[in-house]
């Protein structure tokens, strides 16, 4: 058994010291967000909140949330968020599925192809006209379809399924199953730390998203969480004129700051909720083709 050294303890405490710090300096903003969204707006105003609300309230929350519009736009979020990652999850998949074949006619020029894709844009304007060609324009579906295969995650997914054995494919064909059964039954099930990292990524990316829905989106019922929180952010809730904004502000106790930090708070949430229980897959699949076995 090793035995410690002075020199082992000097290391080990200035290591776990750096981490505490580390770790509060990281998570310290957050918390100081959440607990100026529990406090009365006006209170916060004065400053000196630092461990705890001083004057608990949840009128922050209730104003945010007493417009239908928000249930709406939380609807379409969590819509766009779920569908447009198992849509983009399945197509990029079957996409990597059939480029990771050993024999693909054709195969490097498939890959230039999908490198020089990633690299280069045609812009916003062309992008558009794509859009409205496609009749994607004021639809849920411009949210889903322009990213339905993910470049990036499309060359993970071929360097995973290049390592799996191809004496699974090839029992299986023997047995006469056919390529998409091959892969719902076979590559698929093995593949959830792949999946896993890509469902995360892809999640957040579906849910903080706002552009889309300030460029190619009209109605306000397709409108976003994210879009709605950048109105806030960007503008406030409280009325414009400053008469108006003093009354609310007496009456409830909210102000333009307590409505920023509750916007950014509810925008956070959802992700630390669904993060632990992808956790453990998502660890093994940021490490996707770093060994090689």
């Amino acid at each position: 058994m090793h035995r410690r050294t002075v020199e082992d303890r000097v290391v080990d405490t200035v290591n776990i010291s750096l981490l505490v710090i580390i770790s509060l300096v990281t998570m310290y903003p957050f918390y100081y967000l959440i607990i100026i969204s529990f406090n009365n707006g006006l209170d916060t105003s004065l400053g000196g909140i630092y461990f705890w609300p001083r004057d608990f309230t949840f009128n922050n929350y209730t104003k945010f949330l007493s417009d239908p519009k928000w249930i709406m736009s939380f609807g379409v979020s969590a819509l766009r968020t779920v569908i447009g990652a198992a849509v983009t999850i399945l197509f990029t998949c079957l996409t990597a599925y059939g480029l990771a074949y050993r024999n693909l006619v054709f195969q490097k020029f498939y890959f230039s192809f999908f490198i020089v894709a990633m690299y280069t844009s045609g812009g916003l304007i062309p992008y558009y006209v794509v859009l409205r060609s496609l009749g994607l324009l004021n639809t849920f579906w411009v949210y889903i379809v322009p990213g339905a295969v993910t470049i990036f995650f499309l060359i993970i997914a071929v360097s995973f399924f290049r390592e799996i054995p191809a004496e699974m494919e090839e029992s299986a064909r023997i047995d006469g199953a056919s390529d998409l059964t091959i892969f719902f039954r076979m590559i698929l099930p093995v593949s959830k730390p792949l999946i896993a990292a890509m469902g995360l990524f892809i999640g957040v990316g579906q849910w903080n998203s706002w552009m889309d829905s300030a460029y190619f989106v009209n109605k306000d019922s397709l409108r976003t969480l994210t879009y709605r929180m950048m109105e806030v952010i960007n503008q406030g809730m409280i009325p414009s004129d400053l008469a108006s904004a003093e009354r609310a502000a007496a009456i409830t106790g909210v102000t333009t700051f307590s409505i920023q930090v509750t916007a950014m708070v509810i925008a956070v949430i959802p992700i630390l909720i669904v993060y632990p229980f992808l956790q453990k897959y998502f660890v093994q699949g940021i490490m996707i083709g770093s060994v090689k076995g």
